[in-house]
């Protein structure tokens, strides 16, 4: 027997499968923190590490730990006592600031550090369990969130258009897939920015070493297209304030390509 399993007990009725993988045929020996890194967007070793010291890790309905190696066939399942809470909204009464209604759709001013929508490590207080409180019957998005067109980043504050039909949906959601759209950020960024104005283009995709951090790639194999047009708006010498107009929305666009030509934003952790 596998020193790296543990026999336990059949499977609780109160356990929900968070994550499940079938690996094929061709894999290759390899730890289990090692392939679940690989295949769960965000997961950290550190986590995994946890999870499996926990008991939530089953391989073939055994729980078992963080070195072990994943082997051809096997099923590996994440197993926790809440259900998915991604797909779960509970409403929760948190004021919003509407900046316009109508019968069609909402305008949003969203405050900074407040999450969007629900995902992990952020299960409640956000601005869909806000949603959620204040409209009923709002139309499903096409990740089954009430409401929502478009997402900006936590720290982010600005405007978020919210559908209230679900024609207001499909119209909306067309504009924003043929970029018909125009989206604006003010940012302040260290350095003083000698070009007027500019386009930084590059592919978007997770840093080879840090995988929380996003990095450009000039290999256009490797993640997706971005481009970020900006113009400077005013000067301070050791910070400049930019206006940031989107042909793409990568997940922290903004951040990675300004960082990219050497002026990251200012304050950014």
């Amino acid at each position: 027997m596998n020193s790296n399993i543990e026999p336990t007990e059949d499977l609780e009725d109160e356990l929900f499968e968070h994550y499940r993988f079938d690996v094929p045929k061709g894999q290759l020996l390899l730890r289990i923190d090692k392939y679940l890194m690989n295949m769960i967007p965000n997961a950290t070793r550190n986590k995994i590490q946890n999870a499996a010291t926990n008991g939530d890790i089953y391989v073939n309905d055994i729980p078992v730990k963080s070195n072990y190696k994943v082997k051809p066939l096997d099923v590996i399942r994440i197993m926790l006592s809440h259900p998915p809470f991604e797909n779960r909204v509970d409403p929760e009464n948190i004021p919003l600031d509407i900046v316009y209604e109508d019968e069609a759709l909402l305008l949003i001013n969203k405050p900074p550090n407040f999450v969007v929508h629900p995902g992990h490590g952020n299960y409640t207080g956000t601005l869909v369990n806000a949603l959620a409180y204040h409209f009923e019957n709002l139309p499903m998005n096409s990740s089954e969130r009430p409401g929502l067109v478009h997402r900006i980043d936590k720290d982010t504050s600005g405007l978020l258009v919210i559908a209230k039909t679900e024609a207001a949906m499909t119209h909306l959601a067309k504009q924003f897939e043929a970029k018909t759209t125009e989206r604006e950020y003010i940012a302040l960024v260290w350095g003083n920015v000698i070009a007027d104005e500019g386009t930084i283009e590059g592919n978007i995709a997770r840093h080879v070493k840090d995988r929380m951090q996003m990095a450009v790639f000039a290999d256009p194999e490797i993640g997706k297209p971005a481009v970020t047009h900006y113009k400077v708006l005013e000067r301070f010498g050791y910070v400049t304030l930019v206006s940031c107009n989107l042909e793409t929305g990568r997940t922290h666009q903004i951040r990675v390509h300004l960082k990219h030509i050497g002026h990251p934003l200012f304050n950014d952790a």
